[in-house]
């Protein structure tokens, strides 16, 4: 049914670090059909993070509309557009209901995870089981369900980014290129993934200490400026805050592809870190790290439940920031271990950086 396929869409409509995720997909089929056309359907606020991936042919993108005349005019032209393409191939890898039927509409082979819901089941061509333990590893068995073997699959994730991006940053800060320094990410989407302000200013002090620049980053959003003007303002001496809320996703990437490390917490920047290969500090609490940790093997993972027992998952309060009962020295003690096995000797491009 899929021996020749010259055409593939991927749908993923979730957040920017969801759709990271999915590139070792984007890899495995581009090397099972090197010929193909692939496609992505993601929410239209998302697409930045994979702007600079050569392996895209076409973006379709869905937005997120109030009105529901407005959501229905998007996903009409959205499937006006795909129904011209004639798809060999559809990998939904998300769970709205909308987009499930925008694709049983297309007419066209397609596959996605099977549910306990027979109506769902019923808009796909063929459904196949969620497996795996890390979501790399989930997303990648949807593929076992169109005949590719375990040795078919390309696990490892990938992030470009355009020379632009990084002349954009040395244009701000022309140290840049010769200094080594350190990025830190401290906040998040919801706050129950965040760590205390004055552990993250202690280790600020601590990475001064050694010699090292630290570059403070977060979103745009005011709650997250305001969160990392706090801890800069703990600090005994300040970290950078030139590029805290002023980059887009790929200029943060080439900021964090340069860095001798980067520390974070459960967020996108992580999974960014992880796709650049990027050492890295990261810290959970109640989300399942098992299955969010960041995908390398160059990160070292501090989990809050092992300072404190982890009430069980059906009694998690997202309102808690479970990540307080994670020390600061066990930060610190991680930190010295990525940067002697890393060396500080990490090369400046290792590929990610596109014309």
């Amino acid at each position: 049914m899929f021996d020749k396929v010259d055409r593939v869409l991927i749908c993923k409509l979730k957040f920017y670090g969801d759709v990271l995720l999915t590139t070792p997909v984007i890899a495995s089929i581009q090397a099972r059909y090197p010929h193909a056309k692939i496609d992505l359907l993601l929410y239209k606020d998302t697409k930045s993070i994979l702007a600079a991936n050569e392996s895209i042919n076409e973006f379709y993108l869905i937005e997120k509309k109030k009105g529901l005349l407005d959501t229905v005019k998007n996903y009409l032209s959205v499937r006006q557009q795909l129904k011209k393409n004639h798809y060999d191939l559809i990998v939904n890898l998300t769970e709205q209901w909308p987009i499930g039927a925008l694709i049983a509409s297309l007419r066209r082979p397609s596959i996605a995870f099977e549910r306990d819901k027979k109506q769902w089941n019923k808009l796909f061509s063929r459904v196949t089981p969620l497996t795996g333990t890390h979501i790399v590893e989930q997303n990648l068995s949807i593929l076992k369900g169109v005949g590719f073997s375990e040795t078919d699959l390309k696990k490892e994730m990938s992030l470009h980014y355009r020379r632009d991006d990084y002349h954009y940053l040395v244009s701000q800060l022309p140290a840049l290129p010769s200094q080594k320094y350190v990025v830190i990410q401290p906040t998040a989407r919801q706050e129950f993934k965040c760590w205390d302000d004055d552990k993250f200013a202690h280790v600020i002090d601590y990475l001064h200490q050694r010699g090292l620049h630290v570059y403070l980053t977060c979103g745009p959003a005011l709650s997250e400026q305001q969160q990392v003007q706090r801890i800069a303002e703990q600090c005994q001496s300040s970290p950078d805050l030139t590029l805290a809320g002023k980059t887009t996703f790929l200029q943060l990437a080439a900021l964090i592809d340069h860095a001798v490390l980067y520390i974070g917490v459960d967020s996108a920047p992580m999974h960014m870190a992880a796709a650049l290969g990027t050492p890295q500090v990261c810290l959970f609490g109640a989300t399942n790290y098992q299955q969010w940790r960041p995908w390398s093997d160059n990160a070292v993972l501090i989990w809050a439940g092992d300072y404190h027992p982890m009430p069980p998952r059906d009694e998690l309060d997202r309102s808690k920031k479970y990540l307080t009962w994670i020390p600061e020295q066990a930060v610190i003690d991680a930190i010295d271990r990525v940067l002697h096995d890393s060396g500080n000797n990490k090369g400046n491009n290792k590929g990610n950086e596109k014309a």
